[in-house]
C-alpha cells in the first residue's frame, strides 16, 4: 500500500522516513519531489565491462547546467540522502522530465528498505536536453511491507554523490576475467 503525501511528511516528522533536506513544498498527493545533485560520473570507456571497474570521471553541474547527450549513460544523484528502515522507496522520473525523453532511473528503481543514501540516478537523454543542478527531477513513493524486514547493507549504503556500477564484486576473483 502507497504512502500518501501527507503520511509521508508524518513519517518523516516521526523519524520512520529520511529526507535530508525536507522541503514541504516538495509533498506531492503520494510522493515526494526530489532534486538532481550537483555531480554528474560519465563512464570514460567506449565498452563497459561487468567483471571489472570502468573508468568514470565527475563533471560537476554549472550554473549554465550540463547537457546530457544521447546514446550515454550519466549517472547523477539526488541531492536529498533518503530512505526508511519501515517503508520501502521507489522512483521514478517527474512526468514533466519524461516528457523531454529524460529517463531519470532507466531500470533499477525500487530502493531496498534499510537504503540511507543519496541515490545513484541512471540518466539517459532521447536527444540533447540541459539539466540544472537542483531541478526537481524525480519523485519517491513509499511502500508498506509485509513480512519479516531485512535491512539494506550492501556494497553502496551511505553513498555521497553519485557510484557507479560495482557489479565486478559479485564475480568470484578470476571468474569473467580473460574467458
Amino acid at each position: 500500500m502507497i504512502l500518501t503525501g501527507a503520511e509521508i511528511a508524518r513519517q518523516h516528522e516521526r523519524g520512520r522516513i529520511t529526507i535530508d533536506p525536507f522541503t514541504p513544498d516538495q509533498v506531492n498527493p503520494n510522493s515526494y519531489n526530489f532534486q538532481l545533485g550537483p555531480t554528474i560520473k560519465t563512464y570514460t570507456g567506449q565498452v563497459l565491462d561487468v567483471a571489472r571497474p570502468n573508468p568514470a570521471r565527475d563533471l560537476t553541474i554549472g550554473e549554465q547546467g550540463l547537457v546530457l547527450e544521447p546514446d550515454r549513460i550519466y549517472l547523477g544523484h539526488t541531492l536529498e540522502v533518503m530512505g526508511s528502515d519501515h517503508y520501502v522507496p521507489i522512483i521514478r522520473a517527474r512526468s514533466s522530465i519524461a516528457r523531454l525523453g529524460l529517463f531519470v532511473h532507466v531500470t533499477a528503481d525500487l530502493i531496498d528498505i534499510g537504503s540511507h543514501n543519496q541515490w545513484t540516478l541512471q540518466l539517459h537523454a532521447v536527444q540533447p536536453v540541459r539539466v540544472y543542478a537542483g531541478l526537481l527531477i524525480g519523485q519517491v513513493t513509499f511502500w508498506r511491507v509485509q513480512g519479516d524486514i531485512v535491512l539494506y547493507d550492501g556494497k553502496y549504503q551511505g553513498a555521497r554523490g553519485p557510484r557507479e556500477s560495482e557489479i565486478y564484486r559479485d564475480f568470484p576473483a578470476g571468474a569473467g576475467v580473460g574467458a
